[in-house]
């Protein structure tokens, strides 16, 4: 596998847009992200369809109007970055509504490419920019979601991602433990397992995770269905010739030590390292994981090192 393009990194001053591809958005979150945003000497911007009303009550607007306002702000010169507010569902609906001719068109006018900055539901998103522009991207917090606006630790690992990669080129969490042993080097890739196995078969689809480090983390999966999930990526031969495996958070999933078993019957016989535990995803507290770049996995340590870093 090999690695994309990375974005550049942030400066004081920098335009962030502010997208909502899936769920609607309380307005009260977003104005207390957009002053953290703001705390950090950044402009940002938000997008004209962002707190839409849709008939459903769990979509952020019109699904062309959320693939608009995507575009838009990609294809803007003046954005560094774009920020998606949060997840919840509905990019696949608007995913292929995107005009990727344009944001091929913007990336090859410009210098490095700017971060797209998201997880949970946003894990579609990032497959599609791996696949489509091939540029990596940032599995991180979002704006309006609790964790980024009450969780110092979650908002320092993401503004120094953004804004000092060399910072944190080591991600080493001190929950992290050994799941199998070893030590693997290969290209980030992943998110929300249930969002990689709804994406199997669709025409834009990544066709292997073979040469890749992958990240798995989910929320609110029952263990049964956390099995059907992994056992689907099993048998279709996507998890062939993976490199290694990062657990994240799984909450709401169920007691972790069946979670853990699970894990073990379904991911143990790959027989590449697996690491648990590891600070991403649904969780209190959330590591930010840059996508689409190399790195090594030492599951023994429980460390993750980039081999440079995350953004240019």
């Amino acid at each position: 596998m090999a690695a994309l393009e990375r974005p550049r990194r942030l400066r004081a001053g920098d335009r962030i847009g502010i997208v909502a591809p899936s769920g609607a958005i309380p307005r009260e979150r977003l104005d207390a992200g957009l002053d953290i945003l703001r705390g950090w000497d950044l402009e940002p911007v938000v997008a004209p369809h962002l707190l839409d009303d849709h008939p459903s009550g769990y979509l952020a607007g019109d699904d062309r109007d959320r693939a608009a306002d995507l575009t838009r702000m990609w294809c803007d010169p003046t954005i560094a970055a774009v920020l998606c507010a949060r997840g919840g569902y509905g990019v696949q609906r608007m995913v292929d509504l995107l005009d990727w001719l344009a944001m091929r068109a913007a990336l090859s006018a410009s210098g490095p490419p700017k971060a797209l900055i998201g997880y949970s539901d946003i894990t579609a998103l990032h497959e599609a920019f791996a696949v489509r522009l091939g540029v990596a991207t940032v599995h991180g917090p979002m704006c309006a979601t609790e964790t980024f606006l009450k969780d110092a630790a979650t908002q320092e690992h993401l503004r120094a991602t953004l804004f000092a990669p060399e910072e944190t080129r080591v991600i080493a969490p001190p929950t992290a433990r050994t799941l199998v042993p070893g030590r693997a080097a290969g290209v980030l890739l992943g998110g929300c397992a249930s969002l990689l196995a709804s994406d199997l078969g669709t025409p834009w689809a990544r066709r292997s995770a073979a040469g890749g480090l992958l990240a798995l983390e989910d929320v609110g999966e029952e263990d049964y269905r956390l099995d059907r999930i992994l056992t689907q990526l099993l048998r279709s031969g996507w998890l062939d010739g993976v490199s290694g495996v990062l657990l994240g958070s799984w909450q709401d999933c169920g007691p972790y030590d069946k979670l853990r078993e699970l894990f073990l019957d379904r991911l143990g016989g790959l027989g590449v390292p697996v690491v648990e535990e590891f600070g991403f995803g649904h969780c209190p507290s959330t590591l930010t994981l840059p996508l689409g770049v190399p790195a090594v996995l030492d599951a023994d340590a429980g460390t993750l090192t980039l081999t440079d870093p995350a953004l240019v």
